[in-house]
């Protein structure tokens, strides 16, 4: 969760009631690239129900005999939604899966074969279905609109809630872990500084849409002298026709993936972020990660982090635009069927957010007595 959160968009709130059940929220995977047919690795398409992607590992690797590290994955699913990722597998333990998978949570849809197996970042993205409840008919048509908008538009990247734990605050353990200078033990520790490292990028993202806002609603005047710019930059900066403001040295890079470059002429750079051909970044602070340049590097400074060592660090897309964005109304059922697609690391709670315009939390289920 991130309390500085600001919206990009300045339409009126739409309520709407979201539950992630295996009932209700539906992902899908979608690969990098097509499989070739052939090759030592089993690639398996499978569906899953109320199992997290560790979970599933553990369940195939006690089928199999195989160790999990043996066992490929491009991303983790919740365990809460129904849920089709692909895993591989060497082709050798085929025989044993097939005798021993009998979780009815686990169905194999589809079964091919490659020369490599599956690591972990290697999809395009992720398609979803998400089913939205108590929705009245005229907001469930602005929904619409406004989800349409914002495929051509745009929206900023947040991290979503549960990138930080149940009760939002694991990003503070792993600060102190951070900052332990210890070396980082086991899945969890990592996972803990991660939340803090996605932390500082929400709160970064969080002021370059503020600022951008005020330049976008105000005069240059007045901007400048809201945001104590130079009146010549806020000028600039207002001659760019997107939401979100580049400025010189923001690091760009092709959208949906390539390499990074800095912006230099923000004109120029402004022309292909509107034509979704770049997009902006945002840090994931880290040892051998880039940092942005000139007034961009002013602007990410206080979001950095050079104690955080512990963790390579990276770029991530500050800008994405869903696509394939269709909506599906009952009004019996006052349900709102929404479907979409994201590139991968992208939150679809992030963008039902943006339209709804309200924090969304995922409920606990109730512990059965």
């Amino acid at each position: 969760m991130n309390p500085n959160k600001h919206y990009t968009y300045d339409h009126q709130p739409i309520p709407f009631d979201f539950k992630q059940t295996v009932e209700r929220f539906f992902v899908e995977e979608v690969p990098l690239y097509d499989f070739s047919g052939q090759g030592k690795h089993l690639i398996l398409k499978i569906k899953k129900t109320d199992m997290s992607t560790w979970k599933l590992l553990t369940v195939l690797a006690k089928a199999t005999g195989l160790q999990e590290r043996d066992i490929g994955y491009a991303g983790l699913k919740d365990k809460n939604a129904t849920t089709i990722q692909y895993i591989s597998l060497p082709k050798q333990a085929e025989k044993e899966l097939d005798k021993n998978l009998t979780t009815e949570r686990i169905e194999i849809l589809e079964r091919s074969y490659n020369k490599s197996p599956i690591k972990i970042g290697q999809l395009k993205g992720n398609r979803f279905v998400i089913d939205l409840y108590h929705i009245k008919e005229s907001d469930a048509k602005f929904f619409n609109t406004t989800a349409k908008m914002m495929h051509s538009k745009g929206i900023p990247n947040y991290f979503g809630y549960q990138r930080f734990g149940e009760d939002a605050m694991s990003y503070l353990q792993g600060k102190e872990t951070a900052h332990s200078g210890k070396r980082l033990k086991g899945s969890r520790e990592k996972l803990m500084v991660a939340a803090y490292q996605s932390h500082l990028f929400n709160n970064w993202l969080a002021e370059r849409v503020k600022l951008s806002k005020v330049i976008e609603s105000n005069t240059p005047k007045e901007a400048a002298k809201v945001l104590d710019y130079p009146l010549a930059l806020v000028e600039e900066l207002a001659k760019q026709p997107q939401l979100f403001k580049l400025f010189q040295g923001d690091v760009v890079m092709p959208y949906p993936y390539g390499k990074s470059s800095y912006v230099r002429d923000m004109q120029q750079s402004a022309s292909r972020f509107t034509q979704k051909k770049i997009a902006p970044t945002g840090l994931l602070c880290g040892a051998h990660a880039q940092r942005a340049k000139n007034d961009a590097y002013h602007l990410e400074a206080p979001f950095d982090d050079s104690e955080l060592t512990s963790l390579r660090g990276d770029r991530r897309f500050a800008w994405i635009w869903p696509k394939e964005v269709e909506t599906d109304y009952d009004s019996g059922e006052e349900r709102l069927k929404v479907s979409f697609y994201l590139p991968k690391g992208s939150y679809a709670t992030t963008f039902l957010e943006e339209i709804g315009k309200f924090p969304l939390k995922e409920e606990k289920t109730p512990i059965k007595r």
